[in-house]
């Protein structure tokens, strides 16, 4: 099980990015795997964000566009939202205790590393290497 995070889905829309073939292979890849992964609802509105956005996005989708590409993404079998459960507050306290550096742009990182912890998931594939600073997580670049 694992986390698919923001740039990676980026990266697979994007068709100018130098990424965009190794990403959009693995997307398609676990699209059609007979496991589980995930996605968080964060992840997703920071790909709508970041996908229709004409500073960020080299070519800026418009929302519906944006939108069909997070409605095929779920359309996968086996993908999961994952959300907060009953530990959010006491997993979320605990990783504020052990990180108090955590600030500023860190925070949607974090909320989506304690996401991942409160329901024993360790892996995330992303090129974002913040989540490095979280020694609970396993971050994969799937480009390195």
């Amino acid at each position: 099980m694992f986390v698919v995070d923001t740039n990676i889905l980026i990266y697979a829309a994007d068709q100018d990015s130098p990424f965009h073939d190794r990403c959009f292979k693995l997307l398609n890849d676990w699209r059609e795997q007979a496991s589980a992964w995930f996605v968080t609802w964060g992840i997703l509105y920071e790909f709508l964000r970041v996908s229709t956005h004409h500073r960020v996005f080299r070519k800026p989708w418009s929302a519906a566009e944006a939108w069909q590409f997070v409605e095929a993404l779920l359309s996968s079998p086996f993908i999961g939202i994952l959300g907060h459960t009953d530990r959010h507050l006491e997993v979320a306290a605990t990783v504020i205790q052990e990180m108090p550096h955590l600030n500023g742009n860190l925070m949607h990182d974090a909320h989506t590393a304690i996401t991942m912890r409160e329901n024993g998931i360790q892996t995330i594939y992303t090129r974002d290497t913040d989540f490095h600073r979280f020694a609970f997580l396993t971050p994969v670049d799937p480009v390195a």
